[in-house]
């Protein structure tokens, strides 16, 4: 099978296709064959080395596919079923061996590239509102890269919750998504700085809890414009890694929260994992949520997908394609 793999960390030219045998279905695991693999941050993060992994490894963590070979002590699904998945290394290929208790089905009416699109992303921006910070009607919030991946997503989501959005956004056809999505305002940060702004649309007050997946750029700012008590949820880097800095300033600021997410604590459970996976196709499903797959590349231009991901260059969601 074709399969991007690195063999030492480092940039995207780092990323070279090869063949590799497919694998075998073994105990709990089942091979799917893989439609469509999400490109995302975390990806670049392994890549890079931030986050390790034993080289050569085969990148990516997120896909949907049909299952076409189980294990013998597999029980939770079949062959012939569609089924998505995330947080598993090695989607960036034609085939990939996942524990099946990781597998979620796919539902009628969401086909692979959506299904792709939303594991990470969905369930990120669901956990982020729904659990790390139950975001509620009438309140404020900050989100940063509104229209981005994730961001896309959080707007909606928090839009139908009744909160008021505030979204920091690049461009002016960033501005325009994250307004479609269901922004209330919107701050171009290439323009404007968006701690005076942000307190200026709060009346000085700030908002309720800042969701920043961009790190070393807007961490510090973003602390100035929570209320008292206010949380930092702090849930990527793309802009680079958050510097140590000393807790007293959380006093300081107005006793805040300051809290750094992943995904996979909040689907420890295959419970947890079927019940937040479900909740976001329900929504989808439902007309609730738009999903916007901003590009597609065949899988051997991984290596580009990561330049446009880093490049700040996109919108939505990129997906590689078998």
């Amino acid at each position: 099978m074709k399969a991007i793999q690195v063999k030492h960390v480092g940039g995207p030219e780092v990323m070279e296709e090869v063949e590799l045998a497919v694998p075998e279905a073994k105990g709990s695991d089942a091979v799917i064959k893989i439609a469509a693999a999400g490109v995302n941050f975390i990806d670049v993060y392994y890549r890079e080395g931030r986050y390790k992994a034993v080289v050569p490894f085969v990148p990516g963590q997120e896909a949907a596919g049909e299952v076409v070979a189980i294990g013998p002590n597999v029980t939770d699904v079949k062959v012939g079923d569609r089924v998505a998945y995330t947080m598993v290394l090695g989607s960036y290929a034609e085939y990939a061996s996942v524990a099946s208790d990781r597998l979620v089905k796919i539902p009628d009416g969401v086909n692979y590239q959506q299904a792709a699109a939303l594991m990470l992303q969905g369930m990120t921006a669901h956990y982020l509102l729904y659990s790390t910070y139950p975001l509620k009607k009438g309140e404020t919030a900050l989100v940063h890269a509104a229209a981005g991946g994730v961001g896309l997503l959080l707007v909606q989501m928090a839009h139908q919750l009744g909160a008021r959005v505030i979204g920091t956004v690049s461009t002016e056809e960033k501005a325009k998504l994250a307004r479609q999505a269901g922004a209330d305002e919107i701050i171009l940060y290439t323009q404007t700085d968006f701690e005076a702004e942000t307190k200026r649309l709060t009346d000085g007050k700030g908002v309720e809890v800042v969701y920043d997946s961009v790190g070393k750029t807007t961490f510090e700012k973003g602390l100035n414009v929570l209320r008292a008590r206010g949380y930092m949820v702090l849930f990527g880097g793309s802009s680079g890694a958050v510097p140590p800095f000393d807790l007293i300033q959380l006093s300081q600021k107005g006793s805040l929260f300051v809290t750094r997410p992943t995904l996979a604590h909040y689907v420890v459970t295959r419970q947890e994992l079927e019940e937040r996976a479900g909740a976001v196709f329900g929504m989808l499903v439902g007309g609730k949520l738009n999903v916007r797959i901003a590009h597609t590349y065949p899988l051997k231009d991984a290596a580009q997908a990561h330049r446009d991901l880093e490049g700040r260059k996109t919108t939505g969601k990129l997906l590689l394609l078998n």
